[in-house]
């Protein structure tokens, strides 16, 4: 007889909508991340769709509008989601791939100074903040880099990065 483990389970689907996502959340988490994604709301520059893409809230622009992306997903620019023992916010546009750094404008010392300065842990992946509660996180500095470009600069800053440009 077959030995069963994790591996060998179908993995749950994926919640497709954002209203299914946060519903598929505990309480506790969805307060959470209802607050960020309001905080997301009020200071991403209009023209970016919200949509789920990656199993997290993700905003960013439709293929039909950018269809030149290096994986044929949507291009994302924010991403918002829970985690295990954390929260995850992805700001795309901090990290250059290409050559695997942080890149101006979206400067990864502004993160690092404004964190410092207001006595706040910077738990910050190659592109995500992972924080348990919003006020982990120094929200002025987080608003500036959500706020910087608009959806035509972000997609010409995505061209430069992978030489499309």
């Amino acid at each position: 007889m077959a030995a069963s483990n994790s591996r060998s389970k179908a993995k749950a689907a994926r919640p497709t909508t954002v209203a299914a996502y946060l519903a598929s959340l505990t309480p506790e988490k969805r307060t959470v991340i209802e607050e960020a994604r309001a905080f997301v709301r009020r200071h991403i520059p209009k023209g970016y769709a919200e949509f789920m893409n990656w199993g997290v809230i993700n905003w960013g622009i439709p293929l039909e509008e950018f269809s030149d992306t290096h994986n044929g997903q949507p291009l994302s620019y924010v991403g918002l989601g829970a985690q295990k023992s954390y929260n995850s916010l992805y700001l795309m546009g901090t990290y250059d791939s290409s050559n695997g750094k942080y890149t101006p404008p979206f400067s990864e010392k502004l993160l690092v100074d404004a964190f410092k300065k207001a006595g706040k842990r910077l738990d910050m992946g190659k592109c995500c903040l992972h924080f348990k509660q919003l006020d982990d996180l120094e929200l002025t500095s987080v608003a500036t880099v959500i706020a910087m470009s608009t959806p035509k600069e972000y997609i010409a800053y995505y061209r430069r990065v992978k030489g499309l440009a």
